[in-house]
């Protein structure tokens, strides 16, 4: 019973008052108090008044002045103040009280039995109320701490991107490092399925295919192909997009270059709007949309509707 850490005031006065009651002795009292585990050094002064001269104390003066001790000490006295209630509450035998006192004590016990789950059932629904309180602010706090580390991940990526552009000397790591930049931006944002991987011939191991990342967009899975080239994107580059494309059943498409697109290439992505979703994107787009902390997934779905509904594949968007 939690209320057993500290008798409030009109419990300590039904128990004072009930105790007595409960027993039909002086001597009982000290009994009950010893038997519920308080201890001897609190029992003993009203004891030795007890035996000095029985008339110099009475029942309800030892209950009082032993649950009054018990009551101002802390830990120490905490589970005999537990045990003294939960006797007092578990009480039934009253025919051993006086008979005068029976239904006296019977009304206290019950009047005790209330108090306690009353101030045990504001003590639950407080700490039921401190624990939703402790709850919600974790779960704050846990959305902040998402919130800096997701920052601290665009923040990152947009540092990697732009020092991409000083690599002018290693095409070669730069396409690779590009890979990997613009699949954390997608991680960044919440909107990765799978990072780059390779289809290899289960004979022989050969690379029949290599795809630099999947994501899904409005329920749809979209190859991602990216590529930093001297000039911009031609149709023999672009064709080895769409032949990936047209190899899956209902894949759409996310072209992602540095350099922009050929008018043939242009031409091309629109006239396969018919068949498949695919839109095109340039570097400069995203760098911008790092700049301003757009969000990625709205980006992207802005370009797809535009490829969709529009048929144009390439609505560049810098603002």
């Amino acid at each position: 019973m939690t209320i057993a850490y500290h008798y409030p005031p009109e419990l300590l006065a039904l128990l004072v008052d009930v105790i007595p009651l409960l027993c039909r002795s002086k001597n009982d009292v000290i009994v009950f108090f010893r038997g519920a585990g308080v201890p001897d050094k609190i029992t003993a002064p009203p004891q030795s008044r007890l035996r000095a001269d029985r008339s110099s104390i009475n029942k309800y003066e030892i209950a009082r002045e032993v649950l009054e001790a018990i009551n101002q000490r802390g830990d120490s006295a905490l589970a005999a103040r537990r045990e003294v209630l939960k006797r007092v509450v578990e009480f039934e035998e009253f025919s051993t009280c006086w008979p005068d006192d029976q239904l006296k004590a019977r009304g206290l016990v019950a009047q005790v039995r209330e108090v306690v789950n009353v101030k045990d059932s504001f003590t639950r629904m407080r700490r039921e109320r401190d624990q939703e309180r402790a709850a919600e602010q974790e779960r704050r706090q846990a959305e902040r701490d998402a919130q800096a580390a997701k920052r601290e991940q665009k923040t990152d990526v947009q540092s990697r991107l732009g020092s991409l552009f000083a690599m002018d000397d290693k095409p070669q790591i730069r396409g690779k490092l590009l890979e990997s930049v613009l699949n954390d931006l997608f991680r960044a944002h919440d909107i990765m399925v799978r990072e780059d991987f390779c289809r290899r011939d289960p004979d022989d191991g050969t690379v029949l295919e290599q795809i630099d990342g999947v994501v899904e967009l409005e329920g749809s899975i979209h190859l991602v192909e990216m590529k930093w080239l001297k000039g911009k994107v031609g149709t023999g580059a672009f064709a080895q997009h769409l032949v990936r494309l047209f190899g899956r059943a209902d894949a759409s498409g996310i072209f992602i270059t540095s350099t922009g697109f050929t008018e043939p290439v242009l031409k091309q992505a629109a006239e396969v709007l018919s068949q498949r979703t695919n839109f095109l994107v340039t570097l400069q787009e995203l760098v911008l949309l790092l700049q301003r902390d757009d969000d990625l997934l709205s980006f992207l779905t802005r370009k797809r509707h535009a490829a969709i509904v529009g048929k144009n594949p390439f609505m560049e968007i810098f603002t």
